[in-house]
């Protein structure tokens, strides 16, 4: 069955938070994933993302995990990125995104530092509660000026860009919404039901 993670109208006409980090931005790509949860119980999976020793970014394993498969359960020890956190964007690299604002719950917002020290690239999601037990994940890419895909000329950078990030943001975003929704007490060998609901790794939650 086909989820969309269009975004609304309204939704791509928005400020975010962290728009104002790139204020003429090359391109600026909005998607949104409506997830039967509790922000309360999406928010773990968003926090703990990244490659390499973080829990994967839920898409294309074989593309940016480094083939390892994004985690299946909350991981307690990376339940707390900071500003300045890293977020790998392959494993075994310390290129990757930094954590430029948290707001545990509501938002975060990742960048990808330039030659020169300014932001690249920004990366904002954004959960918003709808109902009682449903919520609205909301992903803003924003590219500075100096950006080029793979050194593309800018009208191609645009073209393929757009490409590569709709289809890795669409898994990622399906990806965090079956981890979530299907995030239940009736937990697996070696896993323990947390207050939320999800399931911990007993191994790594106990160390």
């Amino acid at each position: 069955m086909w989820r969309s993670v269009r975004a609304s109208r309204v939704e791509h006409e928005r400020v975010f938070p962290g728009d104002e980090r790139i204020t003429h931005a090359i391109d600026s790509l909005t998607h949104g994933v409506t997830i039967r949860r509790p922000v309360a119980d999406v928010w773990p999976w968003v926090a703990q993302m990244g490659a390499g020793t973080r829990a994967g970014w839920y898409s294309y394993d074989v593309l940016d995990n480094g083939g390892q498969p994004s985690a299946t359960r909350i991981v307690p020890e990376l339940q707390q990125p900071v500003i300045g956190t890293l977020f790998p964007a392959l494993p075994g690299t310390t290129e990757g995104f930094k954590v430029l604002a948290v707001e545990p719950e509501r938002a975060l917002i990742l960048g990808w530092p330039a030659a020169d020290g300014s932001t690249e690239v920004t990366w904002t999601f954004v959960l918003e509660e709808i109902a009682p037990a449903s919520m609205r994940l909301l992903v803003r890419a924003r590219a500075g000026p100096g950006y080029r895909f793979r050194n593309l000329p800018l009208v191609l950078t645009r073209v393929v860009a757009r490409a590569v990030h709709f289809v890795m943001q669409r898994r990622q975003l399906l990806g965090i919404a079956a981890r979530a929704e299907r995030c239940l007490p009736d937990c697996l060998p070696n896993t323990v039901p947390e207050p939320q609901g999800c399931c911990v790794e007993t191994q790594r939650r106990m160390s």
